[in-house]
């Protein structure tokens, strides 16, 4: 007990420290995201959340005060694996589909088939890279993956606690913890972001956590409880792919067509619009966390589903300005010959 709160302290003072500090060299390296208004917003907060949380769980089982376990230790090196691979996305252009096949393997890697089966595996390491990508989407408006992030792990960490999961419930706090001080940085506005490093380090280990706790369980009420934990992901990428879809778009090429980015353009603020979507996302994993305890009966998740698609639905009909592709424009200056000047739209960030 005084570990846990003296590792979540520590977690939380070293992220919103080291975050800070990652700031300047990261815009001098060219590691920033353009958002609203051509805001470049440094990505080091992601980096800093991987390496405070590796660093004080590790330091944790190596004291003995903590111990990990060889299962935890395992899926921790895989979501720094996960993250590594998240940083070279941030560095430079990577395809997504590299990201999910990289996460899909290192899901592949942890996942505990002796209980779940070669199937049930399988089945887990998708939904684990669903997860973390959710969560790399909802990156894209200041203060919203923090908070998701950050009401998540608080929920996915009571599941595995009450499985007496104690390595991997002390990981989700120190998780929850990092994540707290790096949204310190992260509130609208934002002066870092989680990157893909960050997102896809929290998410992974979000979604791997969620799997393991509810080893054992029946599968179809499994399925219900960690759709409802990751509501808010499930609602965005699904408003995503129908927008897309609907107006013949790619589903991978990035627009301003996500939750935070249509309600906004309803007239809220960036910080109603963070408040509301995190409202959203505490009561799905609310509801999780009480069907996995048996507070709430199987069925309830039914009811986040019909609110989700009455949400997804509502906000289809809001209109979104999609950027333009690179257009070349000739211009003609006094005693020059013609030329041919491109003209470069503004990026926008997380397809």
């Amino acid at each position: 007990m005084l570990y846990g709160i003296a590792a979540a302290t520590t977690a939380l003072l070293l992220t919103a420290v080291l975050a800070a500090l990652l700031r300047v060299p990261a815009r001098r390296l060219g590691l920033v995201e353009r958002r609203q208004r051509q805001r470049r917003v440094p990505v080091s907060g992601g980096l800093a959340v991987v390496l405070v949380t590796s660093l004080v769980a590790v330091a944790g089982d190596r004291t003995g005060w903590a111990p990990l376990g060889d299962g935890v230790g395992r899926l921790l090196v895989a979501a720094a694996a996960v993250a590594g691979l998240g940083l070279v996305a941030d560095v430079s252009r990577l395809k997504t589909s590299i990201l999910v096949v990289g996460t899909a393997v290192a899901a592949a890697c942890v996942m505990p088939y002796g209980d779940l089966g070669v199937l049930g595996g399988l089945l887990g390491a998708g939904w684990v890279t669903f997860a973390a990508l959710a969560l790399r989407s909802l990156d894209h408006a200041d203060g919203l993956a923090g908070t998701v992030g950050l009401v998540t792990a608080f929920g996915v960490g009571a599941c595995v606690a009450a499985e007496l999961l104690d390595g991997l419930a002390v990981l989700l706090s120190v998780l929850a913890a990092a994540l707290t001080g790096f949204l310190l940085h992260n509130w609208p506005p934002a002066r870092a972001a989680l990157g893909a490093c960050g997102s896809l380090f929290a998410g992974f280990l979000l979604g791997a956590g969620g799997v393991y706790a509810r080893v054992g369980h029946d599968p179809l009420e499994s399925a219900g409880v960690l759709f409802a934990l990751v509501v808010l992901g499930a609602a965005d990428t699904l408003l995503v792919v129908l927008s897309r879809r609907l107006a013949g778009r790619p589903l991978l090429r990035g627009a301003p067509d996500h939750l935070a980015h249509r309600l906004r353009r309803l007239g809220i603020t960036a910080q109603g619009a963070v408040v509301l979507l995190g409202l959203l996302a505490s009561c799905g994993v609310l509801a999780g966390v009480l069907v996995h305890i048996g507070r709430l009966g199987a069925q309830a998740p039914l009811w986040g589903a019909g609110v989700v698609a009455v949400i997804v639905l509502g906000l289809l009909r809001v209109p979104v300005q999609v950027p333009r592709r690179p257009s070349h424009t000739v211009v003609r200056q006094p005693g020059s010959p013609t030329s041919t000047q491109v003209r470069e739209p503004l990026r926008v960030r997380n397809g």
